[in-house]
């Protein structure tokens, strides 16, 4: 049977055991979790938010997605009425990762994934390394609020009921479509029109048969050879027209190409334009009778008076108007002339008889 020395010293070589693997577990555990080393040198920096957002104790630090450091402790502090979580950060020196955070560096609290749990990331991005100094133990950095999985799921709030909205409608639509009623219900389930769109596209078909078999106007013109051929002659000669035209030949290309005629047309159009002038000033004949009131008084009086002497012929006053009216006095001069033509053709056929001069003395 063991002594009680022996039962002591076992029950210490126990105790001992026991405690070694604690510590030697506790130390497997920061390692295992912690970023920062077990010896490394640390910096303490502190950040305020309004809402730690499922933010736990000992979860990691990085800067810029690379794990520094951990979070030690997260509480509720007065003096940050806006902030008043107050967040510590353990963030380790090692290879000089200190010197990429910033004063100016913001404190982002983002989620791994959609469900993951929520870390801090320390975003530098917007920090300028010359015009901002680098942190030190104690700093204070400041936060900017990031929209977590809630926020979205607020704000998408409004549209999935307006997706919901338009589904409802979409169905309701379908519904009214199914029924046969309106347009594309029609469209659909109406055999009358179904019959109807069968007959135009055998129709149509018919159509493009009898074009491909050169049948009709369309028909020839896309398989008759001699049509194509006349077709291509004419845009030949007309492609020979307008390289004429746009060399200055013909009359059409020196109307476009002869400067001669274009100086001519300027001239005529300048002594149009001083003419209009000369109209508008009043000189000249033209002018007179755009411009002076006593030339249009003049050109009144005598159309008034040319219009009482053609009243006149019309009443039948007068020798002319007796000439247009009166119509024996048309038959005396018809008769004379008449008589007239006599006499000439009679002196032409004998003009002894009327030429010859008697000369009597006593």
């Amino acid at each position: 049977m063991p002594s009680q020395e022996q039962i002591r010293w076992a029950q210490l070589r126990v105790g001992i055991t026991v405690i070694l693997a604690s510590i030697a577990l506790a130390v497997l555990i920061f390692l295992m979790t912690g970023t920062t080393g077990l010896f490394a040198r640390k910096l303490t920096l502190y950040s305020y938010v309004d809402n730690a957002g499922g933010l736990r104790a000992g979860a990691p630090v990085r800067l810029q997605g690379v794990d520094i450091g951990n979070v030690e402790a997260i509480r509720v502090v007065s003096g940050h009425p806006g902030t008043p979580i107050q967040i510590t950060l353990k963030v380790g020196t090692k290879n000089g990762i200190n010197q990429f955070i910033r004063k100016e560096s913001v404190v982002l609290l983002s989620t791994a994934g959609v469900l993951g749990e929520t870390y801090v990331d320390i975003d530098s991005s917007g920090a300028k390394a010359q015009a901002s100094a680098q942190i030190a133990d104690q700093d204070t950095l400041p936060s900017r609020e990031v929209p977590d999985i809630t926020d979205v799921v607020r704000a998408s709030q409004s549209t999935l009921q307006n997706i919901n909205s338009l589904l409802l409608r979409a169905d309701r639509i379908m519904t009214f479509v199914e029924s046969g009623q309106g347009s594309v219900g029609k469209l659909v389930y109406d055999k009358e029109l179904y019959d109807n769109l069968n007959g135009s596209i055998k129709q149509l078909n018919g159509m493009l048969d009898d074009l491909n078999n050169g049948k009709g106007s369309v028909g020839k013109l896309l398989k008759d050879e001699e049509l194509y051929n006349k077709v291509n002659a004419t845009m030949d000669k007309l492609n020979r027209t307008m390289d004429g035209i746009d060399k200055g030949e013909g009359t059409a290309g020196k109307l476009l190409k002869d400067p001669a005629l274009y100086n001519n047309a300027n001239q005529t159009i300048a002594k149009a334009n001083q003419l209009m002038d000369s109209v508008n000033a009043g000189k000249g004949a033209l002018g007179k009778f755009a411009k002076d009131e006593e030339f249009a008084r003049k050109l009144d009086e005598v159309m008034t008076r040319l219009d009482t002497v053609m009243g006149g012929l019309a009443e039948g006053k007068g020798s002319a108007g007796k000439f247009l009216h009166d119509t024996a006095f048309y038959d005396d001069t018809d008769k004379l002339l008449v008589e007239t033509r006599s006499l000439i053709k009679a002196i032409r056929e004998d003009p002894k008889k009327y030429l010859t001069i008697h000369v009597k003395i006593f």
